[in-house]
């Protein structure tokens, strides 16, 4: 059977790609990639493949140029942002690849969220703050179940991580408040983490839209609800508590705990 690799390449830092996408992507013969968001330095690796922007196709074509190169035996990847799991729809082209006899494999890739995170040199859940990350995104032309609205989402106060929504976000910041966050909870926006021209702003739901409004920044960015940002307090986390024993290592000292 023949295959499809459907390849995540990062958020856009050309270092931040596998090494195994990496290699596809330098042995492909045809390569299908998702427009601007894809990095020039990572196309380049494409030394002897052809290049297809899908941003200039529909479904149908985009699945034509799958299914025949790979009937024809050629190594096809179709190159993601990212990784290809969140948010890019590659459950209804894998479907259609099987359905016609071809297989699909998923190379997985860094993430936007996480590369934001890094940028802001913190970590998305801490101990005594949240140990919960959900990853959502706004509703607009792509509905949601009434279960998954912001303000029930916001109810949980964890770490409410939203992709392809900031030209939404003073939709966002009224459901949060709405769902339970105060107003002093903290934001952060990464505008197109690890890229060059990278942007960072933070502040608190009460005025984050305004400083986004004012920075410009409508498209490409994630955004980060959540007291991790701006800790008062966490916990130190028990794995390396001298008091704490595992399958690696005991106890450094007895606990005084009762």
């Amino acid at each position: 059977m023949s295959e499809v690799f459907f390849v995540g390449c990062g958020p856009g830092d050309p270092d931040l790609i596998t090494v195994k996408a990496k290699k596809l992507i330098q042995k492909a013969d045809v390569v299908v990639y998702s427009g601007s968001l894809i990095p020039e330095p990572i196309l380049k690796l494409c030394k002897k493949g052809k290049l297809h922007d899908a941003a200039k196709l529909v479904r149908e074509e985009i699945f034509d140029l799958l299914y025949k190169n790979a009937k024809q035996g050629k190594l096809v990847v179709r190159l993601h942002d990212g990784d290809p799991s969140i948010y890019g729809a590659i459950k209804e082209q894998i479907d259609n690849l099987e359905k016609n006899g071809i297989k699909s494999v998923v190379v997985p890739g860094v993430t936007a969220f996480l590369a934001s995170a890094a940028a802001l040199g913190t970590q998305l859940t801490l101990p005594g703050v949240t140990q919960t990350i959900i990853i959502t995104r706004a509703e607009s032309r792509t509905k949601v179940p009434t279960r998954e609205k912001i303000s029930e989402l916001a109810k949980h106060k964890a770490t409410l991580i939203f992709y392809l929504s900031v030209h939404l976000l003073p939709k966002l910041v009224d459901e949060a408040i709405k769902g339970g966050y105060k107003k002093t909870t903290p934001v952060a926006v990464v505008y197109r983490a690890s890229w060059d021209d990278q942007k960072i702003i933070k502040s608190t739901l009460k005025d984050i839209a305004q400083k986004v409004r004012d920075a410009m920044i409508t498209r490409t960015a994630i955004v980060i609800i959540s007291d991790v940002i701006d800790p008062k307090t966490y916990e130190y986390s028990r794995l390396y508590d001298k008091e704490f024993s595992h399958g690696y290592r005991k106890a450094k000292v007895k606990s005084t705990k009762v």
